[in-house]
């Protein structure tokens, strides 16, 4: 039990039956919230089922994404969060990747996914980029919150990711059809502000940054 912080998180008891590439988005929209994610390792082998590694840039993202979200209902599964160990396979090789002798080999390849990952990581809390945003025109505050310009792979487990971690979230309500667009539901007006403000622009993939406006009434 007694493994040394590492950058690295260890996630297990994750709900098998989810594809490996809903289950690696799933776990950004998740996770990037604590900070930049250098990448995310799951498998589809047998004996690595059902777990993941996330590997974030910094110490500090590791260790407040393994304390706050240890238990998490995840896929209806809660999952059990510790570090690393130093030893592992899986990990060294990916650590590699960003290493000198690698990064060379990797660049092209990497080059997008890290991007997108900065992205992600720095879109809630850079502020400076949400005036481009401010012109979407909107309605009066009140506790419903409309999505639009969302990704295709957007699903219910994703959004709820991202909006339960605001006091007063309720649920997402999807539009059967049209996968660009949801609402979000809050107890109060003043708490669907709040998500309001720090989500605006998020992006759940590189290319499309999340525009949210009170619903109409």
């Amino acid at each position: 039990m007694d493994i040394r912080p590492n950058h690295t998180i260890y996630i297990n008891n994750i709900n098998d039956k989810i594809k490996k590439e809903e289950l690696k988005r799933s776990l950004y929209a998740l996770f990037s919230q604590f900070g930049q994610i250098v990448d995310i390792v799951a498998m589809k082998t047998m004996p690595m089922r059902g777990q993941a590694f996330v590997v974030f840039k910094e110490l500090t993202a590791a260790t407040n994404a393994l304390r706050q979200l240890q238990g998490f209902p995840f896929y209806n599964k809660p999952m059990r969060i510790q570090y690393a160990k130093t030893d592992s396979e899986v990990i060294a090789k990916v650590k590699g990747t960003y290493g000198d002798k690698e990064k060379k080999k990797e660049k092209k390849k990497k080059a997008q996914e890290s991007a997108a990952a900065a992205n992600l990581a720095k879109k809630p809390a850079v502020v400076s980029d949400y005036p481009t945003m401010m012109h979407v025109p909107d309605n009066p505050p009140n506790y419903i919150l409309f999505l639009s310009n969302l990704p295709e792979e957007t699903n219910e487990m994703m959004l709820s990711m991202l909006f339960n971690q605001f006091p007063g979230f309720k649920e997402v309500r999807l539009v059967p059809g049209k996968h660009d667009i949801a609402f979000v539901e809050f107890e109060s007006d003043t708490q669907a502000g709040v998500a309001k403000d720090a989500l605006q622009g998020f992006r759940i993939t590189a290319t499309c940054a999340m525009k949210i406006t009170y619903a109409k009434k």
